[in-house]
């Protein structure tokens, strides 16, 4: 059987499914209550059905599901009645697993990225995980590339092994999104897996991982669907993702082969190249920003090292040239260091007692009252035997104010 007969079959299969479920809902109705129903077969909660018509969108209306991993969000878009996607609702996820970058090898335990197609028949009402729906993983890309795993779902239960999981509501929610969509005719749904929202922060963020190549391609699938708010047309060719493509003379692309020769439609060729550009610019911008902060901190990494070798007594590199004498001349005595910082500060000191150390006044003694003068006076009398010691503490000093930031 080909592609398209098999695709067809599972479409008609699946349409019989939904009739008997409309029956099944219809004699529900009937008899005044849904409990009885089986859980994939539940209806939309009159709240999801509000929104919808608030926003323009009729039930049965086509959808598109996109993931976001850093922000552990999973939105579902559908089409309005202009024809348009517009956000219906965004979920948190509940669960994912491994870190950022696509899934490579069967057992890694990383969640997907990329994107993928949804067909009724990946819809599973039977799931361990209370619904869920298959992603189809390893697609024509990843497929093109040796990469290997399977089961990769969309579930309930809260708990990740590789998939994205979400709560029970929320997956009943989504799963009966998705069947009312193929009950309204839509073939498939896509599902888009991204590491993060695709904005200039996020590249520059991430520019320095080895990821970005691949993180790059997706984002132009990203913003072939943020100018049309139309599902893009994905094709595979040389090992790599093309949008909205058009071969021409009839060429097919094939994931693992050269790419045919293609083109794109001029509107959204337009609309892309002018984002990517505007993007670019501000990511670089962006960048630009974080050299400048980073060298910035780096400088005052440096300053604070310098200021505590001389605050804390040792040498920074400024000190490489100091004088003989300087190196040689005695450290002055504690309670005479202390003075001199007090001198320096202009705060009264008590007068020097004789052989030039300080006395200590009792206490209740006028000393201090005498302000300034006095300790001039203690200063001029200490001046013969401190020479040295005031002239390392004005220099040191003079250094710390010569390599602080505001100068």
């Amino acid at each position: 059987m080909t592609d398209v007969g098999l695709s067809q079959g599972i479409l008609s299969r699946w349409r019989g499914l939904v009739a008997a479920a409309g029956m099944a809902l219809a004699l529900a109705g009937c008899n005044g209550s849904f409990s009885d129903l089986p859980k994939h077969m539940k209806p939309l909660s009159p709240a999801i059905q509000a929104k919808m018509e608030r926003l323009g969108m009729n039930k049965s209306s086509p959808i598109l599901v996109r993931i976001f991993k850093e922000e552990s969000q999973l939105e579902v878009w559908k089409q309005n009645r202009q024809g348009k996607y517009a956000l219906l609702e965004s979920y948190d996820i509940c669960a994912w697993s491994g870190g950022l970058g696509p899934k490579k090898v069967e057992g890694d335990r990383q969640s997907p990225e990329g994107f993928y197609t949804i067909y009724p028949a990946q819809m599973n009402p039977n799931s361990d995980y209370y619904l869920a729906f298959n992603l189809g993983y390893p697609n024509a890309y990843d497929a093109s590339l040796g990469r290997t795993g399977s089961f990769l779902m969309v579930h309930g239960d809260c708990s990740s092994r590789g998939c994205y999981a979400m709560t029970d509501e929320q997956i009943a929610e989504i799963y009966a999104l998705g069947r009312e969509a193929f009950r309204g005719g839509q073939r498939a749904f896509q599902v888009q897996a991204y590491p993060f929202r695709m904005t200039p922060e996020n590249m520059a963020k991430h520019h320095g991982d080895p990821n970005m190549p691949f993180w790059a391609m997706l984002k132009e699938g990203y913003d072939h669907f943020e100018v049309t708010h139309q599902e893009p047309k994905v094709a595979v060719c040389d090992h790599r993702y093309v949008f909205n493509a058009e071969a021409k003379d009839g060429q097919a692309f094939r994931a693992s082969s050269a790419c045919p020769s293609y083109q794109v439609p001029k509107d959204i060729w337009i609309a892309v190249a002018s984002k990517q550009r505007e993007d670019t610019q501000a990511t670089q911008q962006i960048l630009a920003r974080m050299e400048r902060r980073e060298q910035r901190e780096e400088d005052w990494e440096a300053r604070k090292a310098r200021i505590a070798g001389i605050l804390g007594g040792g040498k920074s590199d400024a000190d490489n040239a100091a004088t003989p004498a300087e190196e040689t001349a005695p450290a002055p005595a504690e309670d005479d260091e202390a003075r001199m910082m007090q001198i320096a500060s202009k705060v009264p000191v008590p007068a020097p007692a004789p052989g030039g150390r300080v006395a200590v006044e009792p206490a209740g003694s006028n000393t201090a009252d005498e302000g300034d003068e006095a300790a001039k006076t203690a200063a001029l009398a200490l001046v013969p035997e401190e020479t040295g010691a005031i002239g390392r503490i004005g220099q040191a000093f003079d250094r710390v104010n010569g390599i602080m930031p505001w100068n």
